[in-house]
């Protein structure tokens, strides 16, 4: 049993629906489809698994806007959590 999970919190119904729709709507303002970001997500993975073992279930790959002030530009980029079990050596 991994104790790691017993305290682990699940977001609610309504968490998971308001990140996915920020998502869509950073995905819009950015002009990538939901289709361009899942591709970018496969080639990511793809790289990184040459070399370590990862947890594909925990894995969050996100594209973000930062918000500027008034004298600076909104920011975009590109967030990745991923969870390493162990080095391929």
């Amino acid at each position: 049993m991994d104790f790691s999970q017993l305290f682990k919190r699940k977001a609610s119904a309504g968490a998971v629906a308001k990140d996915r729709l920020k998502l869509l709507l950073i995905h819009d303002r950015m002009n990538c489809s939901s289709a361009v970001m899942e591709m970018m997500k496969a080639d990511i993975v793809a790289v990184i698994s040459k070399y370590m073992e990862i947890d594909a279930d925990e894995l969050n790959i996100q594209l973000l806007t930062i918000s500027g002030d008034e004298y600076s530009e909104n920011i975009s980029m590109l967030s990745a959590n991923i969870p390493v079990q162990r080095l391929k050596i």
